[in-house]
């Protein structure tokens, strides 16, 4: 007996296969085999095709199955988790009316400024948790106003997990944590929020109806289990947006217990067990996978979109060619802690929501062109991305969640010993890597929502730590010293 994971990331698509009675992975896959392209028809946008990532997801399900060596037929439910707060929007034929503003998208920051006011802050800080800011909700409203053909053909707007989930099934539905990721849901009535419906204009048919977090979602179509060699009528019994969900994958389930994930963009996500927010919006709270009326459980989210991307664009244009990412590492590991007080501010793709929404694009201070060569770029990226995680944790203190250990997979920039060491010295905190990624969070969370298991500790029960990386009281005196600098020339600039 087997679950499918699938993770829709803006990268690519992964898809994973585990065998229930072990907990291990036997088949993943990924497409497509380069990163995907990212659509920036101006500066600050970003757009994918959504019909692209369906194509990506049969390619990595195919693969996948064909890697496991299994019959497509003994997979008994799946999983789904993906690239958060993007727009999808269709017509009432289930087309896609034009391609999905994603994730890193700037546009619609105005918008969600706007509103923030226009509304009240208290009460978007009260009911929503968040400012409505550069998500989902605010997507929709430059959509409104800038292509009101589009606009007025939107039958459903979608997430994009809920978009592959509609064309797996044929059903087009959503969940409360989707909701609450696009600043719809009212948390204090429980609803969609009616205050920000009207402000905006628009009308609660556009909406999705709800489903379950944990539970069936839809079943697969006779034409797609076709294409995919699997069953028809396999259950879709799990989804939720990639942040929650690397939590999950994690076990990270109750308050007090912080995940990290590092690949195009960072992110650290810290479950509190009460009702609490930023009042400026810096990190943004978000109902947990296991939120319900009776347990809250709230994901506070702390995003960095230059993680990964500025590593890769390192890589790209600076290191030598042909370099790969453990060569890049062992030049990085060349130059000192603090680069000889050269500093990168990592914030060059999009508007960052711990600098309130401002884009003020990446820089690189102290250059000196008599002392610094490669190695110090290449190290002052990796420790820039670090403390800008620092500087984002700095805030999530200040309501409440206090990290003192971080769980994060074992992959993209946690497999570089520099990130890792400044991250634990910097922050003080110990950090324990685990071999699982998304897609086998999904699959497992498939497997709770089937019923298959029982619970997230039978679930989870193999999940195994692979490292654990403490804090190193010698280094962690200069990480901190050129996290001082990095931090002073940022408030500089801001």
């Amino acid at each position: 007996m087997y679950l499918l994971g699938c993770d829709l990331g803006s990268s690519s698509v992964k898809a994973s296969i585990v065998d229930v009675e072990s907990g291990l992975t036997v088949g993943s896959d990924f497409y497509p085999k380069e990163e995907a392209a990212i659509i920036a028809l101006q500066p600050g946008w970003a757009e994918q095709n959504p019909e692209d990532w369906w194509t990506y997801m049969k390619n990595a399900i195919c693969g996948a199955i064909a890697k496991a060596g299994i019959k497509g037929e003994d997979i008994k439910a799946i999983g789904i988790s993906y690239q958060m707060h993007g727009l999808v929007a269709v017509n009432d034929k289930k087309e896609v009316l034009r391609p999905a503003i994603i994730w890193c998208d700037s546009r619609a920051v105005p918008y969600g400024e706007r509103a923030f006011h226009s509304i009240g802050e208290r009460y978007c800080l009260s009911h929503l948790l968040n400012s409505p800011g550069n998500f989902t909700a605010a997507k929709l409203a430059w959509v409104k106003d800038y292509e009101p053909e589009v606009f007025h053909s939107i039958y459903k707007i979608m997430l994009p997990g809920d978009y592959i989930a509609m064309r797996m099934t044929g059903d087009i539905v959503t969940t409360v944590s989707g909701l609450s990721e696009g600043i719809f849901w009212d948390f204090q009535e429980g609803k969609v929020s009616d205050e920000l419906m009207n402000y905006f204009g628009y009308d609660k048919g556009l909406i999705a109806d709800i489903c379950p977090t944990f539970g069936l979602q839809g079943e697969l179509l006779p034409s797609v289990a076709s294409e995919l060699g699997m069953k028809k009528g396999t259950p879709v019994t799990y989804r939720a947006g990639d942040q929650p969900n690397n939590a999950l994958s994690l076990n990270v389930l109750n308050p007090g217990e912080v995940a990290a994930t590092a690949g195009t963009s960072g992110v650290v996500y810290g479950v509190n067990g009460r009702v609490n927010y930023d009042r400026l919006s810096r990190v943004n709270t978000f109902a947990h996978v296991n939120h319900n009326d009776k347990q809250t459980r709230l994901g506070v989210l702390l995003c960095i979109n230059g993680v990964g991307i500025l590593n890769s664009w390192i890589k790209r244009n600076i290191a030598p060619e042909g370099m790969s990412y453990d060569e890049l590492n062992g030049l990085a590991a060349q130059a000192p802690i603090g680069s000889q007080n050269l500093s990168i501010l990592p914030f060059g793709n999009g508007a960052e929501r711990i600098l309130e929404n401002r884009q003020i694009d990446c820089s690189i201070e102290g250059l000196n062109f008599n002392i610094h060569g490669k190695s110090h770029l290449a190290r002052a990226a990796q420790e820039g991305i670090v403390f800008s995680f620092k500087y984002g944790m700095e805030i999530m203190h200040e309501i409440g969640i206090d990290i003192s250990v971080i769980r994060a997979g074992y992959a993209n920039m946690f497999l570089s010993p520099i990130f890792r060491e400044a991250l634990a010295c910097v922050t003080g905190a110990v950090i324990e890597l685990y071999d699982t990624n998304g897609a086998v969070g999904a699959a497992k969370g498939a497997g709770i929502g089937a019923g298959i298991y029982h619970s997230p500790e039978e679930a989870f029960a193999s999940l195994k730590r692979l490292a654990m990386i403490e804090p190193d009281g010698l280094k962690a005196n200069a990480y901190c010293g050129a996290y001082d600098i990095w931090k002073e020339r940022l408030e500089k600039l801001i």
